[in-house]
């Protein structure tokens, strides 16, 4: 269709409206349309409703008709039905009905009965137009295909594309799950700062914003663990918190500035206690929302029944890389393998470094099943304990599914003197040129003189587990409104760089 046909029939619409106007017949003085009854919950009980009479209300997707007689679909919150249109029926308003465009918003009384055909349908006594639409909608057969547009007119796909709407309802539901498992474990759910004076709790560069009272730039959070934590220096045993974070970074098929996450946190355990909350949280959600631990992803049928596998940084290394770090001591020996290895130590070049380097170059593509990878070092996790077993590594895991990362958590760091020697290194790193480096938190670091519990840790990327549960392989389908370049010159061009470039 051309641009100026599409003009030609958006002025017939707005006509048509005018018309209605000026008939006193103005669509947009109804305040409610009340008392309806749903598609799927008159088709599922056909039975009981059975030539009752009912009042439905949607969109009009498609009409056909054949003289006296007209056909029309409309969708509602829960699905489609048929209204059948019968001019000796309705009368006038039959004449009426015949002026409805594809899009329009309709309310039907009548009796449900089914056709000829076998399709259950609402035998219409009486049709009001109550929302004139004056745009026209992409044609049902071919849908709304243009990816860019269907995240920038999400209202429009969610019309033309069932399957979207299903995916959200099960996002939706996946969320219910994840609270519902977490309350019935105890956890008390919280609300922390969303605007933050120090942006802290993760590494990654925040959105910075200007508070005009106080006269201070603030900082939209990139993690809530830092305020968690104090609740459980407070006293709380079990708290968590699900909600938006947000991250001044590269966007691609699994990041968004702004995400949902969900942080927990429990005294008195440790992050083997988080291991198996996950694997069980991630288990029983996956079986409340979809039926089953087993989920397709792609051509992969990923397997989330507990347990899963557990490996070290180091084992996975030897395995893919085949480096052995066991028998590499220094910085200096770890440098010689990352140069061995042409690696780029973009933030720095001990030993610690070589490593996180090397499984994420070299083993990360491997991991498909759920992995609970351990054994990460000091020097990329600021907030984790020490393993006493080894001082250069802490009491950490990140799971890992179809080599993404979906949960992260710690052995917390309640050693005061400790944190306040990481966060001191880390201001360094930031004076240094490093944008995601920790700030100096002092009043974190006083939190723990006071007193944090030995205490675990955990944060799940619930929209990654989310593309995972619904089998979609970019965050922006299962986001209702993503992240979306104004539109303008090379708008297309500059987003795909941008994903390039993350």
């Amino acid at each position: 269709m051309t641009e100026a046909s599409m003009n030609e029939m958006r002025q017939i619409r707005f006509d048509k409206l005018n018309a209605l106007i000026e008939a006193g017949k103005d669509p947009h003085q109804i305040e409610h349309f009340r008392d309806r009854q749903y598609s799927e919950d008159i088709k599922a009980d056909y039975a009981d409703w059975e030539e009752k009479t009912v009042r439905v209300a949607g969109r009009i997707l498609s009409r056909r008709g054949h003289g006296k007689v007209s056909f029309v679909h409309i969708l509602d919150a829960k699905g489609q039905i048929q209204l059948f249109l019968k001019a000796d029926v309705l009368g006038d308003g039959y004449e009426e009905a015949k002026h409805l465009d594809i899009g329009d918003i309709v309310g039907a009384e009548g009796e449900v009965f089914t056709t000829k055909t076998g399709e259950i349908s609402v035998r219409v006594k009486e049709i009001t137009l109550l929302t004139k639409s004056l745009t026209i909608l992409p044609e049902k057969f071919h849908g709304l295909k243009d990816i860019d547009l269907r995240y920038r007119q999400r209202y429009v796909d969610l019309i033309i594309n069932p399957e979207v709407r299903d995916t959200f309802r099960l996002r939706t539901r996946i969320i219910s799950e994840i609270r519902r498992y977490l309350d019935d474990k105890g956890f008390l759910e919280v609300e922390t700062p969303i605007l933050n004076t120090i942006a802290g709790g993760a590494t990654a560069r925040p959105f910075v914003t200007h508070h005009n009272t106080l006269d201070i730039d603030m900082y939209l959070r990139i993690a809530n663990e830092l305020y968690l934590k104090r609740l459980i220096v407070g006293g709380f045993d079990k708290v968590y918190e699900m909600g938006r974070m947000f991250r001044n970074e590269g966007m691609d098929a699994t990041h968004n500035p702004e995400y949902t996450a969900m942080e927990l946190y429990q005294a008195y355990a440790d992050y083997e206690d988080m291991m198996n909350i996950t694997e069980d949280l991630v288990a029983t959600v996956a079986e409340r929302a979809t039926g089953s631990m087993q989920v397709q992803y792609g051509d992969t049928l990923i397997d989330f029944t507990p347990p899963w596998r557990r490996v070290t940084m180091q084992e996975l290394i030897k395995e893919h890389a085949g480096v052995d770090f066991a028998v590499i001591h220094t910085d200096e020996e770890a440098r010689q393998v990352a140069k061995e290895h042409n690696l780029d130590l973009k933030k720095g070049n001990t030993r610690g470094f070589v490593i996180n380097e090397m499984f994420e170059t070299y083993c990360e593509e491997h991991l498909i099943q759920p992995t609970f990878v351990i054994g990460h070092p000091v020097e990329v996790s600021p907030l984790a304990k020490r393993n006493p077993e080894d001082p250069r590594v802490t009491q950490r895991f990140e799971a890992f599914v179809c080599q993404k990362e979906i949960a992260n958590a710690f052995s917390e760091l309640n050693d005061a003197r400790d944190q306040r020697a990481r966060f001191e290194h880390q201001v360094e790193m930031r004076e240094g040129g490093d944008e995601e480096a920790n700030m100096m938190d002092a009043d974190f670091v006083y939190a723990l003189e006071v007193g944090l519990p030995p205490t675990g840790g955990l944060g799940i990327g619930v929209d990654r587990l989310i593309m995972f549960l619904t089998n979609h392989d970019s965050i922006r389908d299962v986001l209702l409104f993503p992240t979306m370049k104004p539109i303008g010159k090379d708008t297309a061009e500059d987003e795909e760089e941008n994903e390039e470039n993350a």
